[in-house]
């Protein structure tokens, strides 16, 4: 288990597979003629498999001690769940979440607080576990923090009706109307502190409510930012969305900003889905931006799934 400290705030770096995803092509069809090419020599095979043009990407979750609370940062996808369409990487997945909790000295009552930076299938399918064919929460002592504008989009109540078809209805059913009916959920908006060092804030556009959570503990700075960027191929092509983003010019702009305020105020980027070491620092250059020093996690080395 990997970890490093920032200020007052300990970072667990949890991986639950580090594999080849989409292609590129498919999942992030906006990118710039050429960029992955241009950049191979750091993109492969961390991030990019060139001889099938496909993504490499980690479903990972971050543990955070601080102020001596527990917290979690996203739940990946959890085990055995009905996801029609999405195999191999979410249907029916086996997943060590809990696992890589214990290895890291944290047992499912010790977590206080659950993040969900976003109502994606792969961001809050830990949130709970079968208990004898009923759904319920991983978690029984957390808070789970919860955007309100993420359940207004994805719950039942959405009059429009957008957000409730297929896959995304299951994900509400089994990930999140438990932590609902449990009584765990916080729903927010705005600005929300979670402690002296920890903030949620919003970060629309991959979804409604997507939100970035910044870490700020004696001099150092981070920004766990969920899915507001699935590649560093996109700190160097920033306008490529990739093709589950909600609004893709509000995506974009948000993007833009994170990266921004990363490379101004030197936080260390700590993405969803980057691998290697999966946190960097970004650095402004020619206009735009370019990849710093990756942080001291050691970088996994991602398996030879073949699709």
């Amino acid at each position: 288990m990997q970890n490093i400290v920032l200020g007052d705030v300990e970072v667990i770096h949890a991986i639950e597979w580090y594999e080849p995803f989409l292609p590129t092509t498919e999942f992030l069809p906006g990118a710039a003629d050429g960029v992955w090419t241009r950049n191979a020599d750091w993109l492969a095979p961390d991030h990019w498999q060139p001889e099938s043009d496909r993504m490499v990407i980690a479903l990972q979750s971050w543990i955070l001690r601080s102020g001596g609370r527990t917290i979690l940062v996203d739940t990946g996808a959890g085990n055995r769940r009905d996801r029609p369409g999405m195999a191999p990487y979410f249907d029916q997945r086996e997943s060590d979440l809990l696992a890589l909790l214990a290895e890291a000295g944290v047992q499912p009552q010790d977590v206080d607080v659950v993040v969900n930076t976003h109502m994606h299938v792969d961001h809050v399918g830990g949130n709970t576990v079968d208990a004898g064919g009923e759904w319920v929460p991983a978690f029984p002592r957390a808070q789970y923090l919860i955007s309100a504008a993420d359940d207004a989009h994805y719950g039942p109540d959405n009059a429009s009706g957008e957000g409730l078809g297929g896959v995304d209805r299951l994900v509400y059913e089994d990930s999140i109307a438990p932590i609902h009916q449990a009584g765990q959920a916080v729903l927010w908006e705005g600005l929300h502190t979670i402690d002296e060092h920890l903030t949620l804030e919003p970060a629309p556009g991959h979804t409604p409510g997507t939100s970035v959570l910044r870490l700020k503990s004696g001099s150092d700075r981070a920004v766990f930012a969920g899915d507001v960027m699935h590649s560093p191929v996109q700190i160097v092509d920033p306008c490529c969305n990739s093709a589950s983003c909600h609004k893709p010019q509000q995506a974009a702009a948000t993007r833009r900003r994170i990266l921004e305020r990363a490379a101004d105020e030197r936080e260390l980027l700590i993405p969803g889905h980057f691998g290697g070491a999966g946190a960097l620092e970004v650095r402004r250059s020619n206009g735009g931006f370019a990849l710093g020093e990756w942080a001291n996690f050691t970088p996994g080395t991602p398996t030879s799934r073949t699709h």
